[in-house]
């Protein structure tokens, strides 16, 4: 799972004002039709695992984790195993006329930037992606690649993390990028600080871990 915290901010340099911050939505023309989708766009009989905040369209060969914070005892995180590629998700509540995404991705990159890492930006299928590479680190011979994809719904914003193959392959990334535009958003009506990561939870008849699901 990212160590990445989704609230951590940028500290303006003592003397200088802070970065204006792009507020503005970033979302596929066609989000509403091709996904990420919110949960009123999709028919009611579709199946879908059902795991509170997201919803994930099963598929043949998909494996699925759920990242659990054992000190809150809360699931914090889903990731998806697919073709050598992990695909990590989280939901986000997010104001109703604009946007999380171009926000995060500036934090996320001023965050790793200050941690070593070489952060890039650049277009991907959804609109502007961050890929990181991470410096080698005890253990490891080789940098590592990933690479922050994100989209903003109404009221929400999804957040993915693509870790393996997937980061660097363009046919293992568009892999990745059908599944994360499966992916069906639950933001129910509660207000929620814009920020704040939508509560998921373990599916029926599942238990915390690595499970499979099927198409």
């Amino acid at each position: 799972m990212s160590d990445v915290e989704q609230n951590s901010a940028i500290e303006p340099i003592e003397g200088q004002s802070a970065p204006e911050v792009d507020r503005s939505k970033s979302a596929p023309e066609d989000r509403e039709t091709a996904g990420p989708f919110d949960f009123t766009e999709v028919p009611a009989m579709r199946p879908y695992v059902d795991l509170g905040g997201i919803k994930v369209a099963p598929r043949e060969g998909l494996q699925m984790r759920l990242e659990v914070d054992e000190r809150a005892k809360r699931v914090v995180a889903a990731t998806l195993g697919y073709a050598e590629s992990q695909l990590q998700l989280q939901a986000f509540a997010a104001p109703k006329t604009t946007g999380l995404w171009n926000q995060t991705r500036a934090e996320l990159a001023a965050q790793l930037s200050q941690q070593g890492a070489k952060v890039l930006e650049l277009e991907g299928a959804l609109g502007t992606d961050l890929l990181v590479t991470t410096p080698a680190v005890a253990g490891q011979s080789e940098s590592r690649e990933i690479r922050f994809i994100g989209v903003d719904g109404p009221r929400w914003m999804l957040r993915g993390l693509i870790m393996g193959k997937g980061a660097s392959d363009l046919d293992a990334y568009d892999s990745l990028i059908e599944l994360f535009r499966e992916t069906v958003v639950v933001r129910g009506e509660q207000p929620l600080p814009p920020g704040e990561m939508l509560a998921l939870k373990v599916p029926a008849g599942a238990q915390a871990g690595t499970t499979e699901t099927q198409a």
